[in-house]
């Protein structure tokens, strides 16, 4: 099945394709597009947020395939690019939970953004607890080793 989406905004970062990303500390601006400002009434109250959006450049410059060593260090296991957070996907979204910092009608201010400036929005959503966060999930030895 075909599925069409359409960028409701764009990412303004700091960051520019093709650095690299460290989220953590990244304060950057979700535009929204004025005909969806609207929509945005009462983000504000939320202290975070989920940022889904198009991975343009991957398109531009990386097929999909199916197995992957995370963060591309080949001192990582070999595995499926559905159980990692690579980039290079069947369908190039991604999602990222964010601090909202502030809303100023259209342009929402967050931190913890991972998207290079330019970068396509296709939705966003309230991050709700406890719904969206779950303590004890399992991940396995990898993540740990990339975490620390």
């Amino acid at each position: 099945m075909d599925i069409i989406l359409h960028s409701i905004g764009h990412v303004i970062s700091p960051v520019k394709f093709p650095e690299r990303v460290e989220r953590e500390d990244v304060e950057a601006q979700v535009v929204i597009d004025p005909e969806w400002a609207e929509a945005l009434d009462g983000i504000e109250e939320f202290s975070h947020i989920w940022v889904l959006f198009y991975l343009h450049h991957v398109v531009e410059e990386h097929p999909f395939v199916a197995k992957v060593h995370p963060r591309g260090r080949a001192d990582l296991p070999l595995v499926g690019a559905l159980a990692t957070r690579t980039p290079y996907r069947p369908n190039p979204i991604a999602l990222t939970a964010v601090r909202l910092l502030r809303r100023e009608g259209n342009v929402l201010t967050v931190c913890g953004l991972d998207a290079y400036d330019g970068t396509p929005i296709l939705d966003l959503k309230p991050y709700l607890t406890p719904g969206d966060c779950i303590p004890g999930a399992a991940k396995p030895d990898w993540v740990r080793d990339i975490q620390e």
